[in-house]
């Protein structure tokens, strides 16, 4: 009984000092992936992913100000390292630097007419999750001085959001029934992709590299092979369905 109290008492303290301390508003994010929206052409294949993360990153910090996350420290902070990954990738790409692998392909097939609205949106949402949010709740957890077991709930809320998001993109951005039909390459392209499955390999992924911090040559490699991997999985996603 001793012992449970212990480790409830302990785990209440690492709370309590996760929300104590700095808070990483939401905010910049959002001011400049509003300013994005409003540089880029709709139909730039970046500005579609763009304006759907902009919405979830703009509905997770309202849910953050509205009490939505228990720990709004280490919710805002998650938030703010993942999307920082995003803009960084965006600067590299505009300054003509090396981006990570796993965005590569939809900066160089951003404007090509054969690949439809929907491939950009979830070759952006494929980058993000599967490379981007592994490394992000590393960020976190060096930042908060935790382990990613206790930011389990944070990231269970965000993926819940994104999995949100992912069904208004294919509501708002997927062709009506009477035009996508069973033979429609988008139809085979679509079911070769999976939230669910890039959210749990981010998950699996951030716990690994976590257990590899002390190794820093493993990490390093650890991650390469992960950018690499999910690159190829977006330039799938990217293939060209319709002729110029």
């Amino acid at each position: 009984m001793a012992q449970t109290q212990q480790i409830g008492q302990s785990e209440q303290t690492r709370r309590v000092g996760r929300q104590s301390g700095p808070f990483l508003a939401v905010d910049p994010v959002v001011d400049r992936m509003r300013a994005f929206r409003a540089a880029w052409h709709p139909a730039d294949g970046v500005a579609v992913f763009n304006r759907v993360y902009l919405t979830v990153t703009e509905e997770i910090g309202h849910a953050i100000e509205a009490g939505g996350f228990a720990d709004r420290r280490a919710a805002a902070t998650l938030d703010v390292r993942f999307a920082e990954r995003y803009l960084a990738a965006v600067d590299a790409a505009a300054t003509g630097l090396p981006s990570p692998a796993c965005w590569r392909p939809l900066f160089r097939y951003r404007r090509h007419p054969g690949v439809r609205p929907l491939q950009f949106a979830l070759a952006g949402i494929n980058a993000h999750i599967g490379h981007d949010l592994a490394l992000a709740v590393v960020d976190t957890c060096r930042v908060l001085e935790c382990a990613p077991a206790d930011l389990e709930d944070e990231f269970d809320r965000v993926g819940d959001v994104l999995a949100l998001l992912e069904e208004r993109i294919r509501e708002e951005l997927m062709p009506g029934p009477d035009l996508l039909e069973v033979a429609d390459p988008l139809t085979h392209l679509l079911g070769c992709w999976s939230l669910d499955r890039a959210r749990d390999g981010a998950w699996l992924a951030a716990r690994s590299l976590w257990q590899l911090r002390g190794l820093p040559e493993l990490a390093e490699e650890f991650t390469e092979r992960l950018d690499r991997s999910v690159g190829l999985v977006g330039r799938m996603l990217l293939t060209p369905l319709t002729m110029p």
